[in-house]
């Protein structure tokens, strides 16, 4: 039977760092994998923000990366890439070639600009300071990170949403294999029991009864639904990273990042919609021998769990309550 973990630093070879402005509500997280990982990437979400990945597809030169940066701000929220690059470049990891040592620093990013102050966004003294963070001990979870400025629920306006987070959870298998996952939820939908598909938090009534239902929501609206419609909605996005000491080639690892998604599609509800930047990053470290699908397989239920931890460990701010401050609602108007 799989041996539930602490978190994705359980994962040998992984140290994750935060770095935030809570004042601002926006921050970044970085997952340092600084011996290098076999990576994938699998985007698929209508609004993505992304760094570095088309260096992660089958068929391109690189193999390994050296850092994965999940960051708030949207597309500015990239620069705090730059630093995560002058902290390895500093202890001589990267790519070698014949100018140097270059690190390989996938990114992406969620929209929280619409709460905190828009005019402060993660940026290169961000990311180095996250690294600076990194360990290999346990990951905190919640208001942090890229999780700071997250938020849930938004079909009805930043008014009826709720808090978001940052979450991990981590299995170990048979053979010592281990998978986690550390997952920023900010997502367009609700987010629901995977076991019950009971809402843990989302769009909230109006008329302060309980919970929306972001699909019920959309079911009222269908035939409506238009660009200008699109543009009332705050752009979201669900990011993440799972990690596993499997040695994976970089088309499986591309596969575990395709796999994981179905964690994120149990979780929330509705997942991967036009105003969704979801993007799943894989990092195979490279110790035991496994096959694919049970990675893949696995990775699923570590994001599934990490989202929920996520809403769970959140705190309400800027009048914004978190599932702690609701527990109990339910997504039966009645």
């Amino acid at each position: 039977m799989a041996r539930r973990l602490h978190g994705i630093t359980d994962v040998p070879g992984i140290r994750v760092g935060h770095a935030q402005d809570p004042k601002a509500l926006t921050g970044v997280t970085v997952v340092l994998c600084e011996r290098g990982a076999v990576a994938g990437m699998d985007q698929r979400g209508g609004a993505p923000g992304t760094r570095e990945t088309d260096a992660l597809r089958p068929m391109h030169l690189v193999q390994e990366v050296h850092a994965v940066v999940l960051a708030g701000g949207s597309a500015f929220g990239l620069d705090a890439a730059s630093g995560v690059m002058r902290y390895l470049e500093e202890r001589g990891v990267g790519f070698e070639t014949p100018g140097g040592r270059v690190p390989i620093v996938p990114a992406a990013i969620l929209y929280d600009l619409a709460i905190g102050d828009p005019r402060v966004r993660p940026d290169a003294a961000m990311g180095y300071a996250a690294c600076q963070a990194a360990t290999d001990g346990p990951v905190p979870e919640g208001n942090v990170g890229a999780g700071t400025g997250a938020t849930v629920g938004k079909i009805l306006g930043m008014s009826y949403a709720m808090k978001g987070g940052i979450g991990t959870a981590a299995l170990e298998i048979g053979g010592g294999i281990r998978i986690g996952a550390l997952v920023a939820v900010n997502a367009l939908g609700d987010v629901v029991d995977p076991q019950t598909g009971k809402i843990l938090a989302g769009a909230r009534r109006p008329d302060g009864a309980g919970f929306a239902d972001t699909m019920a929501v959309l079911e009222a609206l269908a035939g409506q639904i238009s660009l200008s419609f699109r543009r009332r909605v705050p752009e979201s996005t669900v990011i993440g990273v799972v990690a596993t000491n499997a040695a994976l080639t970089k088309e499986e690892a591309n596969k575990v990042a395709q796999m994981a998604h179905n964690g994120l599609a149990r979780a929330i509800r509705p997942a991967h919609t036009m105003v969704d930047g979801d993007t799943l990053f894989a990092l195979a470290t490279g110790e035991k021998e496994v096959d694919v699908s049970i990675v893949g397989a696995f990775a699923a239920e570590v994001v599934a769990e990490a989202i929920v931890r996520a809403i769970q460990a959140a705190e309400g701010v800027a009048g914004i309550p978190a599932w702690r401050d609701l527990a109990g609602e339910t997504s039966d108007p009645t």
